[in-house]
């Protein structure tokens, strides 16, 4: 009972905490909304009755999804050199930007061209947004709640993603970009009142104002908490300057050759090529293509929404789990569960050309929800939580964002392949080459990830 109450978000110290989580997930709620939106709106501007004022074919179909890969990778890039430089808070606020200019190219599309730019300006405000806010959070939270507090970055792409697929499919095209463009707005204001990072603003030496940091985060206001505050910040610079101490020489290449690092960039590459082969991510993306291709008996358009749904309760579930039973459990019941369930997926498909199946067309709408739901509770849900504490803290900052950077070029290669492959290979053959690469990933990780689970973030 007393673990639980620790766990809580909810506690007196730790109010302001999930009060900044929240107000910097709304940059990653918004870049939810521009990936959901794509999946309902192919169908739209696809069809005779398109709302464009010219149609959209395949290739140019994969080269929607796929711009989301390039403006990641930028966007990445962009937050590797600013980071350390410039701090948190103004990574969060330039993030706005690209953000608002999704929703005018896209309510001022006259060619495909701006919709490339708007998808390309979705995947650096995610890009972007994948790199800052876990880092952001993890250092403004307790250890004891960290982990719940990062997964909520999913948890809010999630949420994102079910509006997307809700609006686009029941609002006209021109509707949801007049909505969307709120969302900016009430992010840049809200991040008004957050104060920066104090384990940052003590790298710069700014002590007065790395203790007011520490102090509203920790809700230390009052002349009782005030002693425990100035004990506990005292811990805290004491450590900050001890790592300081450790690190003080400039960062090179041999830093990033270290036994730890090494095993901190092998355990992030196999983390991002199995979240991306394995599938997931694509199916959110091409959601309707699918359930087209499978013969579900489901209104394309209600079973991509049913998703959205699964998606949240998925991620909400890792929220509650990963810091009781741990991030390594859920890893590997996740990428077991996403194999397992694409197999089933592709075995239905193959066997449906061949038998008469029309009685179990239901199937493929149970086996997507399966597979959503178990890649939500550890392979979406906690991958960037993962991430970022696989690293030593010297080289955490950019081998974060060197793996982000890599994660995204994978993102353009299976989100460019992904149509193209549903195409000429058939849906069997694809869900089996996700199976494949979902069971791959299981494996390395029952055999080599390592727990982090209440590791500092201060120290290695």
């Amino acid at each position: 009972m007393v673990a639980i109450f620790e766990n809580s978000l909810l506690q007196h110290k730790t109010r302001y905490q999930l009060l900044a989580t929240v107000i910097v997930n709304i940059i990653t709620f918004g870049h939810g909304v521009g990936v959901g939106w794509l999946s309902p709106t192919l169908t739209k501007i696809q069809s005779v009755d398109t709302p464009l004022g010219f149609e959209v074919n395949l290739t140019e179909v994969s080269w929607l999804g796929s711009m989301l890969g390039l403006g990641s990778v930028c966007g990445n890039l962009t937050i590797a050199l600013l980071i350390e430089r410039a701090g948190r808070k103004f990574c969060l606020y330039l993030i706005a930007v690209p953000y608002a200019c999704i929703w005018i190219l896209i309510y001022c599309a006259s060619n495909v061209y701006f919709l490339y730019a708007a998808r390309f300006f979705c995947g650096f405000t995610g890009g972007a947004g994948y790199v800052v806010v876990p880092i952001f959070i993890s250092e403004v939270a307790d250890s004891s709640i960290r982990g719940a507090l990062t997964s909520m970055v999913m948890l809010s792409v999630d949420l994102g993603i079910l509006a997307g697929y809700i609006l686009s499919t029941y609002l006209d095209y021109h509707v949801v970009p007049l909505l969307a463009i709120i969302l900016p707005a009430a992010y840049f204001m809200a991040n008004l009142m957050l104060p920066e990072t104090a384990p940052y603003l003590l790298k710069r030496s700014q002590l007065s104002a790395a203790e007011k940091s520490f102090r509203y985060y920790k809700n230390q206001r009052d002349a009782i908490s005030e002693r425990t505050s100035k004990v506990d910040f005292e811990e805290l610079r004491t450590a900050v300057l001890a790592q300081q101490n450790r690190n003080a020489t400039p960062l090179s290449y041999k830093d990033l050759m270290t036994k730890p690092a090494l095993k901190g960039f092998g355990a992030s590459i196999v983390l991002c090529l199995g979240y991306q082969f394995s599938g997931v991510f694509s199916f959110i993306n091409y959601m309707s293509d699918i359930f087209k291709a499978s013969g579900s008996i489901v209104d394309v358009n209600t079973g991509t929404i049913i998703i959205g749904v699964v998606q949240i309760v998925g991620v909400y579930t890792s929220t509650i789990l990963v810091d009781i039973v741990g991030r390594r459990v859920l890893m590997l019941i996740s990428t077991m569960g996403v194999g397992v369930g694409c197999i089933a997926f592709g075995c239905f498909t193959y066997f449906a050309q061949i038998y008469d199946l029309s009685n179990f067309n239901w199937l493929p709408l149970v086996l997507m929800i399966i597979i959503c739901y178990v890649a939500n509770i550890g392979l979406i849900g906690i991958f960037f939580l993962v991430l970022v504490e696989l690293f030593p803290v010297k080289i955490r900052s950019l081998a974060t964002s060197l793996s982000v950077i890599f994660l995204s070029l994978v993102l353009f290669g299976t989100l460019k392949l992904f149509p193209l492959m549903l195409h000429y290979w058939g849906i069997s053959i694809t869900m089996w080459f996700s199976a494949a690469s979902g069971l791959l990933t299981f494996l390395y990780f029952w055999l080599f990830l390592q727990e982090t689970k209440g590791k500092s973030m201060i120290e290695d």
